[in-house]
C-alpha cells in the first residue's frame, strides 16, 4: 500500500482535458495581489447594478402582452426561485474557493482544465456581447431623457455609414472608455460609483411603484378587473414567461467573481449573493403588480409599458423619472459587465491558459488594469461598429453553462471531492522517500480504513434504516468515487434527455420514450445520491465554516434540470453561432493553453501526503 502518483502528461494523450488543479485553504498562505476592499454593501451594489439593467423597463410590457397577463409576478417569482437555486450553489463554491474566476475557477478545481476553459471562454464571450448590448442601448435613452434626438449633440448621434453598411455609435463607445477608466481607478472607487449609480436606479422604481400604487388604489386597478382571469394565457403562459424574465436576473455572478477582493468573504459573499438576488426579485414583483394593475395588459406599450401606463393616468412628467431610471440602469450594467472580465482572464493567465499579460497587476491600483483595458477596448469596438442585439441570444449560453457547471460541481464537491492534487515535478524525489516510509508505517492499519460493515455495525432490527445503509456495504474508497461519477454523469444526461424531448415537438414517434429515459436516469441517480452518504473530505475542501447548500442533492439537480431546458430552448441559430466561438476558443487551448498551463508537468498525490511532499525537502536541508 502506498502513495497513488499520477502524471496526466504521461497517461493517455486526452488526460490533460480532465487535470484539475488544488483548491485554495485557510492553512495555505495564499498571498494576493489584489486589494481586499470589498464588505456586504459593495458586494450589494455590485449584485443589484449588474442585475436590474434597463431590461426591466421594456421586458414588463413584452411578457405581460405575450405571456403572462396579470400574473406578470408570479412569472417574476418563479424565475427568481429558479434563480435563487444556482445563487445557493454560487454562495457555497464562493466561500470555499474564494479567488478570482467564478465559475471557471470552480470548474477547474472540480471538472478538470478542458470544462473550466470552454466555461471561460464562454464567458468571455457573455461580457463582451453583454456589455456592447448594453452600452448600445444607452444612446436611445439619453435622447428620450434630452427630449428627443434634436438636442443630443451631433457627435454623440448614431450614423449611418453608406460604403459599409454599418450604423455607428459614438456615444456607446464614449460611456464604454468612461467605465474603462473607472474600474482601472480600483475596485473600491468604482464599486462606490456604481453603488451611486444604482441608488439612483432603485429611487426610480420606488417612486414607480408607490406612486403607481397610489394611483391604482385611486383609480381602482382596472388591470385586474377584466373577463379573462389572472391566467389569460394559462398556466402555461405563465410559466413560459418565466423562462424569458429568468435572464432579468442574471448578473449575481459578477459578485462572485470579485471573491479575491473580499475581506471577510466567507461571510459577506452569501450575503452579497443573496441581499442582492431578493432586492432584485422584489423589485421586479412589485413593479409588474403596478404596471399590469394600471392597465390591461392588452393595451400595455410594449416598448415604454411604465412611462405609458403612468401618461394614460395623466402624468406625463413621470416619464422623466423614469428615463433618468433607465439611464443609470444601463450605467449600472455596463460597470457590471465589464467588471468580472478582466478577472477571468486574469485566472485564465494565472493558470497559464493564456498569456501572462492577462494577469498584470497594475502596483497602484491593485486591478488588473492591462486586462481591463483590452476587455474595454474590445466593447467600445462591439458597440461602436456593430448592432449586437442579433447576437444578445449568445450570452444567455454563457451563463446557463456556468449556473450548470457550478450545481455540478456542488455534488462532486459533496460527494467526491478531488482527492489528489498537483505537485511540481521538482518534488519526485520527496514522493518517492514519502511512499517507501508510508508503506512501512501503514502495513497493520488496515483496520483504521476498512469499508463500512453494515450487518455487524448496526443492528437489523429496523429493515428500513438497514436497506438505507446497505448500499454503502458494497461502496468502498475502491469504487465508491466512480460508481457516483457515473451516477452524476446520468443525471446530466437524464436531464439532457428529459428536457429534450420534452421541448422537440418534432420527436412525435419517440419522445415519450426519450421522456421516459431521462426521467429514470435523472430520478434513479437522485434516489441513489439521497441515499448514500456524502464524503467526510468535504469538511476540510478548501475554506471551510462558510456558507453550505441546503437540500443537496435535491436543489443542484434541480438548478441542473432547470438550466438543460432553458439550454436547449435557446434557438438552433444561436447554439449555431457559439458553437463557432466555442470551437475557436477550443483550438486556442489545444495549441496554447494545453502546452502553457502551469499543470503540464505536474504530478498528482494523495491530499493526506501533501504536507509531507513539500516538507521532505526542508528536512534535507535542515
Amino acid at each position: 500500500m502506498g502513495v497513488s502518483v499520477d502524471s496526466p502528461s504521461q497517461k493517455g494523450s486526452w488526460k490533460f482535458f480532465t487535470r484539475r488543479k488544488q483548491v485554495d485553504s485557510a492553512r495555505k498562505n495564499t498571498n494576493t495581489l489584489l486589494a481586499k476592499e470589498l464588505t456586504v454593501s459593495h458586494l450589494i451594489a455590485i449584485g443589484v447594478g449588474s442585475t436590474i439593467g434597463a431590461g426591466v423597463y421594456v421586458l414588463v410590457g413584452t411578457v405581460a402582452r405575450e405571456h403572462s397577463g396579470p400574473a406578470l409576478a408570479i412569472s417574476f417569482l418563479i424565475a427568481g426561485l429558479a434563480a435563487g437555486l444556482s445563487a445557493f450553489c454560487y454562495a457555497e463554491l464562493a466561500c470555499r474557493c474564494p479567488s478570482a474566476g467564478s465559475a471557471y475557477h470552480y470548474s477547474y478545481i472540480c471538472l478538470g482544465e478542458g470544462v473550466a476553459w470552454l466555461i471561460g471562454w464562454a464567458l468571455v464571450l457573455e461580457y463582451t456581447i453583454g456589455g456592447a448590448a448594453v452600452a448600445r442601448g444607452i444612446t436611445p435613452n439619453l435622447a428620450q431623457l434630452f427630449g428627443g434626438l434634436d438636442n443630443v449633440p451631433f457627435f454623440l448621434l448614431r450614423q449611418h455609414i453608406p460604403g459599409i453598411d454599418i450604423v455607428v455609435d459614438p456615444c456607446a463607445a464614449i460611456l464604454v472608455f468612461l467605465v474603462t477608466g473607472l474600474l482601472c481607478l480600483g475596485i473600491k472607487e468604482s464599486t462606490v460609483v456604481q453603488g451611486i449609480v444604482t441608488s439612483v436606479n432603485v429611487c426610480a422604481l420606488l417612486f414607480v411603484i408607490v406612486a403607481g400604487g397610489y394611483i391604482g388604489f385611486k383609480s381602482g386597478w382596472v388591470g385586474y378587473e377584466l373577463p379573462t382571469g389572472y391566467f389569460p394565457f394559462g398556466v402555461d403562459g405563465m410559466l413560459a414567461g418565466s423562462a424569458t424574465v429568468f435572464f432579468a436576473y442574471v448578473g449575481f455572478d459578477a459578485v462572485a467573481s470579485t471573491a479575491e477582493e473580499v475581506k471577510n468573504p466567507q461571510r459577506d459573499l452569501p450575503l452579497g449573493i443573496g441581499v442582492s438576488l431578493f432586492l432584485c426579485c422584489g423589485m421586479y414583483m412589485l413593479v409588474s403588480i403596478v404596471v399590469v394593475g394600471l392597465v390591461p395588459y392588452y393595451a400595455i406599450d410594449p416598448d415604454t409599458p411604465i412611462s405609458s401606463a403612468f401618461s394614460d393616468h395623466g402624468m406625463q412628467w413621470a416619464a422623466y423619472i423614469i428615463n433618468v431610471g433607465a439611464c443609470t440602469a444601463l450605467c449600472s450594467a455596463l460597470m457590471g459587465g465589464i467588471l468580472p472580465q478582466p478577472r477571468i482572464l486574469m485566472a485564465m493567465a494565472r493558470d497559464g491558459l493564456l498569456p501572462p499579460f492577462f494577469c498584470d497587476i497594475n502596483k497602484h491600483t491593485l486591478v488588473p488594469v492591462k486586462g481591463t483595458v483590452i476587455t474595454g477596448l474590445a466593447a467600445a469596438v462591439l458597440a461602436f461598429s456593430m448592432e449586437v442585439s442579433e447576437l444578445a441570444g449568445m450570452v444567455s449560453v454563457g451563463t446557463l453553462l456556468a449556473f450548470t457547471m457550478v450545481a455540478i460541481s456542488v455534488l462532486i464537491l459533496r460527494y467526491i471531492p478531488p482527492n489528489k492534487v498537483p505537485v511540481p515535478p521538482s518534488l519526485q524525489g520527496s514522493i518517492v522517500e514519502i511512499n517507501v516510509e508510508y508503506v512501512g508505517e501503514n502495513i497493520s492499519t488496515s483496520e483504521d480504513t476498512k469499508p463500512l460493515d453494515v450487518a455487524h455495525d448496526f443492528p437489523v432490527d429496523y429493515p428500513l434504516i438497514s436497506k438505507y445503509l446497505a448500499i454503502d456495504t458494497y461502496l468502498n474508497e475502491g469504487n465508491r468515487r466512480r460508481v457516483v461519477e457515473w451516477t452524476i454523469a446520468f443525471i446530466c444526461l437524464g436531464a439532457f434527455l428529459l428536457t429534450f424531448a420534452a421541448s422537440c415537438l418534432t420527436l412525435s414517434s419517440v419522445r415519450f420514450a426519450l421522456c421516459g429515459v431521462g426521467g429514470v436516469l435523472l430520478v434513479s441517480g437522485f434516489v441513489f445520491l439521497t441515499c448514500i452518504d456524502q464524503d467526510e473530505a468535504r469538511h476540510d475542501f478548501g475554506h471551510s465554516g462558510g456558507f453550505v447548500c441546503p437540500f443537496v442533492p435535491l436543489l443542484p439537480i434541480a438548478c441542473i434540470l432547470i438550466n438543460s431546458y432553458l439550454l436547449i430552448n435557446l434557438g438552433v441559430g444561436t447554439w449555431l453561432r457559439v458553437s463557432v466561438w466555442l470551437v475557436a476558443g477550443l483550438l486556442i487551448y489545444v495549441f496554447y493553453g494545453r502546452t502553457h498551463s502551469s499543470l503540464k508537468d505536474a504530478i498528482y498525490v494523495p491530499v493526506s501526503q501533501v504536507d509531507q511532499t513539500y516538507q521532505a525537502p526542508r528536512s534535507h536541508l535542515a
